[in-house]
């Protein structure tokens, strides 16, 4: 089940990338796009961690780390540390939502679903870490289109026009919420 879940999550992370090529959208918004989806297809994993493990789903430290590392690498994408900060404690954020939701429906049930589990020190945070360098240079390609007044409009259309599952359309929608820039 899992493995059909992932598989549908990409096949609407890949549709919401076509739908923003399809609207006018730069051609860098997609890619961006399809990354923060994958992001998040591994939110379920960490929350099954959390759940054999009894963690929370909170992590201010790690959470910390990862947007010191990930800040550390802006000038060498060409990006401000206060934009790549606040874009990854969005990603964190979405990806927390995600966790909550899952691990309340388990508790719910009872359970948590049988499916194959990844270590969150190896597997886990390793391809987190790999989609951390995508994210840069993904967000970099599309920092010029930021202060777009019709990027408010590419985002909408493309995380309300897919029909991905509620929950992952909300994360969608958290991770997504401060790319664009209102200039005054």
């Amino acid at each position: 089940m899992k493995s059909s879940l992932n598989l549908f999550f990409v096949l609407a992370c890949a549709l919401l990338a076509s739908l923003a090529r399809a609207d006018d959208a730069p051609a860098s918004l997609a890619p961006l796009l399809g990354s923060i989806g994958a992001r998040l297809a591994l939110a379920d994993q960490v929350a099954l961690s959390k759940w054999d493990s009894h963690k929370a789903v909170e992590d201010r430290p790690r959470e910390q780390q990862v947007i010191a590392g990930a800040t550390a690498q802006a000038i060498r994408h060409g990006l401000d540390e206060a934009t790549v900060g606040q874009f990854f404690a969005a990603q964190i954020e979405a990806n927390k939502l995600v966790q909550y939701a899952r691990l309340s429906a388990w508790h719910l049930q009872g359970q948590a679903p049988d499916t194959p589990r990844q270590t969150l020190a190896g597997q886990i945070r390793t391809q987190l870490d790999q989609l951390q360098e995508r994210l840069l240079q993904q967000l970099a390609a599309f920092a010029p289109s930021r202060t777009d007044p019709r990027c408010p409009q590419w985002l909408a259309r493309a995380n309300q026009a897919s029909d991905v599952d509620p929950l992952r359309q909300l994360a969608m929608i958290r991770a997504t919420a401060e790319l664009c820039v209102f200039k005054d």
